[in-house]
């Protein structure tokens, strides 16, 4: 894994690593920056191999790659960049660009060390891409990636991922439509795909809600929590909830999180007339208690593999809506566990105010929340069946 700062995928982890048994299993991981807020929640069973330096400057400055003589790295994340570059320039990227991160698995994997070569692995889990360092840095009998994102959305080089996604024994996807998304792409990949939900931890999630009552103000309190980025959609949320204020709803719709688009989330804002409707947090190293307090959770994303917050939000038992993005049918039983909305703007805002207004909806959500399980731990037995 790259870090444990917050988010979806590193939560998903640590759902993983407290469900596996220590009776049946030692389990070591490796982080390749020991960064993040989330460091201290690894669990008590699981072996923190050290920090090494090559890795921990993969996704940091260029001058601090440098200076800790981390040059093959350095010169590895140049290559790439002109090797994406002019890749680009052939062959324009028609959606999200997640093609980057192929070449810098490509092209820095080489000049980074063994993890732990001494060690003979049963099985290998390589959490995040690029899945190079699982494939070609440990030494394992077995090797497992993992598909977070949704493939319809993203533009990728395929002929640079195929043969990395090919050297593993099986691929972990986290939803049906994760995989019928990944495997159009990857069509000669399918008889590898495993299905394996994301396991969180409700204990956890329940017990951190408590730790403190957060104050949101408002007569009609909504929360988001995600990075600042394209995928979570946070910049047409001011123009959502201008339509919403217009409407005569009294809303406050915070935002939990930290990105590269908060500067045009703010611009947005300032665009709507929204500075008090629409409210920055920021980085919250505890976004439970706010979850607690908002009377209805909300994911507007353009596009997601499978929202681990929601499910989060759905522990708390609180009122979910989703914006109707390629996988929300594999999150949500509309009007059953939460609500599904359209994605452009007038349509989510008309689809926020109706579910507003039912508050019957609202409660017979919530009745079945409380009656049904999202920490799916039992999923944590596809793991075991791998090592058979």
């Amino acid at each position: 894994m790259h870090y444990l700062e917050l988010g979806g995928a590193e939560m998903a982890l640590l759902g993983l690593l407290g469900a596996l048994d220590p009776e049946r299993v030692d389990v070591d991981l490796f982080v390749y920056s020991h960064q993040g807020p989330l460091m201290k929640f690894i669990p008590g069973h699981i072996n923190l191999l050290p920090e090494r330096a090559a890795y921990s400057v993969i996704e940091r400055p260029m001058g601090e790659a440098i200076r800790k003589g981390c040059f093959g790295v350095a010169f590895g994340r140049l290559l790439a960049k002109w090797q994406c570059r002019s890749y680009r320039k052939r062959y324009p990227a028609t959606g999200d660009d997640g093609a980057i991160m192929q070449y810098v698995g490509d092209c820095v994997t080489p000049w980074l060390p063994k993890i732990n070569p001494t060690a003979e692995y049963d099985l290998c889990i390589s959490f995040l891409t690029p899945h190079n360092i699982g494939r070609d840095k440990v030494n394992a009998r077995k090797r497992l990636a993992w598909i977070h994102t949704d493939y319809s959305t993203v533009s990728i080089n395929v002929e640079k991922e195929l043969p990395v996604w090919s050297a593993y024994d099986a691929i972990a996807s986290i939803s049906d439509d994760v995989t019928r998304s990944f495997v159009k792409i990857f069509p000669s990949l399918e008889s590898k795909i495993v299905p394996i939900e994301n396991i969180l931890s409700e204990s956890y999630v329940r017990a951190r809600a408590d730790e403190f009552d957060a104050e949101l103000t408002g007569q009609i309190k909504l929360l988001s929590v995600g990075r600042f980025c394209t995928a979570k959609n946070y910049d047409n949320v001011p123009d959502i909830c201008r339509r919403l204020c217009d409407n005569g709803l009294d809303v406050r719709w915070y935002i939990i999180g930290y990105g590269g688009d908060e500067a045009l989330i703010r611009q947005k804002i300032a665009e709507a007339g929204m500075e008090d409707h629409v409210i920055l947090l920021g980085k919250k190293d505890n976004p439970y208690p706010y979850i607690k307090a908002c009377n209805v959770y909300v994911q507007p994303s353009r596009y997601e593999g499978k929202s681990v917050t929601v499910r989060e939000a759905q522990m708390l038992c609180k009122p979910v809506v989703v914006t109707a993005y390629p996988t929300a049918a594999s999150q949500i039983n509309d009007g059953v566990d939460g609500v599904i909305v359209p994605l452009d703007n007038e349509g989510c805002a008309q689809g926020l105010a109706r579910f507003i207004a039912d508050t019957t909806l609202q409660d017979r959500i919530v009745a079945h929340l409380r009656t049904h399980d999202y920490a799916n731990a039992s999923e944590v037995e596809k793991i075991y069946g791998l090592l058979k």
